[in-house]
């Protein structure tokens, strides 16, 4: 067996740590693993520290996240290895104006001719009243659904 490259040595005050954190009610999935998976691997550990093999079966967690856990240990620390980044997402195409706009359009008489609104129609209203520069039925769909909004 080779030797780790990134060795995880807790301190008596890490492990009382990662204990109580293991051993309390509502904590994070994600950070409950980390937690175990420092307290296995630990080469201070009274029973020897576990390979990373072995916590994989015991803890059903896959041999990268366990390998990316202790170099965050290792590297960075305790509470980089327990915390996760935060994740990038698409920024919002519309701003909360713009949805708040689709929303009282939704709620005002439909036109003229019209029995109600329609999604398509909706679309097509807010793009020629310059509300929104474009906009598919689909998002205008997403929009309502997150309102609670129900066309009838």
């Amino acid at each position: 067996m080779s030797a780790k490259k990134y060795k995880v040595e807790l301190s008596e005050k890490q492990r009382k740590r990662l204990k109580a954190l293991s051993s309390r009610a509502k904590v994070e999935a994600r950070k409950l693993n980390r937690a175990r998976i420092l307290l296995l691997a630990d080469g201070n550990r009274p029973k020897g520290q576990m390979t990373d093999a072995t916590i994989n079966e015991i803890l059903g967690v896959s041999q990268p996240t366990i390998a990316r856990t202790r170099r965050k240990f290792s590297t960075e620390g305790l509470d980089a290895a327990l915390c996760e980044a935060p994740r990038s997402r698409r920024p919002r195409k519309f701003s909360g104006e713009q949805r708040a706009k689709v929303t009282a359009l939704a709620c005002t008489t439909p036109p003229q001719g019209h029995g109600q609104w329609s999604l398509r129609l909706l679309a097509d209203r807010l793009v020629e009243l310059e509300f929104i520069e474009s906009i598919s039925y689909g998002t205008v769909s997403n929009i309502l659904k997150k309102t609670n909004f129900l066309l009838i």
